[in-house]
């Protein structure tokens, strides 16, 4: 049964199901999901690909500020770092291969947990980091996800570890957020998908309380022709990931907005669908087979951490956040690997990809956020050394 079949069957069993429902079936099911059934949609000969794809100083940049996290924290002896959807494990794989290059005390005392539900992935991840699985430097937990039912959305939001709660965490969401299934809101109502005459349609019905609280909170209510997402999941997984830091940090990189760029007009009706590097605003297109994402309300998530008692940091964008890591060695993690002149300006080109605002650097926006740190220790942190005085989700 084809994945639009099996939308068509719930629909008739069940009546109209929000968008939200059938963003979680295209993207998550089981057996025929984007992210489940299929691990050759990153990269760039794929559907999409991440900053982990451009070249391996992303992950080397972070190492270099996760290590220095843990020596400012008195180098406790155990730290680990639980990324989400860590899709192939590029990151990881960066991170703990230059931590041990350069860092040999943070790596003895890291612990890196891979949190991944898709089999196809679980599988690529078995592969790319064979040799820090045999080690146990990495760690790959048996993570369940609920089973897909009707009414039933967002799928397991538990935070898996591999060291107990006491131990000094660092949870990592690199375009985690925007592939969370959301709810989408206009002046008719809210978005579900029905049938008519055999064929999928779409459905207004009215929107839940929780919902046009939300707009009220964090976003703006849809003018005449304009649709809205509503992240209700998102707010679910930040709540879980606040909660489980007991002592630590969240780092979050995405693509998104505040309330106020909301407010000034920008930022409304995200959603798109991706599928061989070309976007498209029809989600329907090809269930299963293509990517859906909606830009990250940081507002909201940031009010999420802070309502949990985490202390959001300043919001800056990826440009700036790397660039305060790099300046002090002058990105010498890029160039290290270079023989010969050509090699170098090819890595220069990947690395202004990253950072300028013409490539990476002003699409995507870093959110951090700790609890039960020194204000005064994270505020040295050399990645939020540029940017603009302290953001608060406002």
């Amino acid at each position: 049964m084809s994945l639009r079949d099996q939308i068509e069957r719930e629909i008739r069993g069940c009546g109209a199901i929000p968008f939200s429902r059938y963003m979680e079936i295209c993207l998550y099911d089981p057996a025929h999901g984007y992210y489940s059934s299929n691990a050759e949609q990153f990269g760039k000969a794929g559907d999409f690909y991440t900053s982990s794809d451009v070249h391996a100083v992303f992950g080397r940049l972070l190492a270099r500020q996760f290590e220095e996290i843990w020596r400012a924290l008195n180098r406790p002896p155990q730290i680990e770092i639980v990324e989400l959807g860590p899709g192939r494990g590029l990151f990881a794989r960066d991170v703990l291969d230059w931590s041990k290059k350069k860092f040999p005390d943070f790596f003895a005392a890291l612990t890196y947990t891979l949190q991944e539900t898709s089999p196809a992935l679980r599988a690529k991840l078995q592969d790319s980091l064979c040799e820090h699985l045999a080690t146990g430097k990495a760690v790959l937990p048996a993570v369940g996800r609920r089973a897909l039912s009707s009414g039933q959305v967002g799928g397991d939001t538990e935070i898996y570890r591999g060291l107990t709660t006491e131990a000094l965490l660092l949870v990592f969401a690199n375009e985690f957020f925007d592939a969370l299934p959301v709810e989408i809101l206009s002046g008719s109502g809210k978005l579900h998908i029905g049938m008519q005459n055999n064929r999928l349609t779409e459905i207004w019905l009215p929107a839940l309380a929780e919902e046009l609280e939300f707009l009220d909170r964090y976003g703006v209510h849809p003018e005449e022709g304009e649709r809205i997402e509503v992240p209700i999941v998102a707010q679910g997984w930040m709540h879980q990931i606040a909660r489980s830091i007991t002592r630590g940090l969240l780092v979050m990189i995405d693509y998104g907005y505040t309330r106020n760029q909301q407010l000034a007009g920008r930022h409304r009706g995200t959603l798109m669908a991706y599928r061989h590097h070309s976007a498209s605003p029809d989600p329907y297109q090809a269930p299963g087979e293509q990517d859906l994402t909606a830009h990250v309300n940081f507002t909201a998530l940031a009010s999420a951490c802070e309502s949990a008692a985490m202390r959001c940091e300043k919001l800056l964008t990826q440009s700036q956040f790397l660039m305060g890591i790099g300046e002090k060695n002058q990105f010498a993690d890029a160039f290290e690997d270079c023989r010969v002149p050509q090699e170098r300006a090819k890595v220069a080109l990947q690395l202004k990809h990253l950072v300028t605002p013409e490539g990476m650097g002003e699409k995507f926006q870093v959110l951090l956020a700790s609890r039960a740190i020194d204000s005064n220790i994270v505020a040295t942190l050399s990645g939020l050394s540029f940017g603009s005085e302290s953001w608060t989700a406002k």
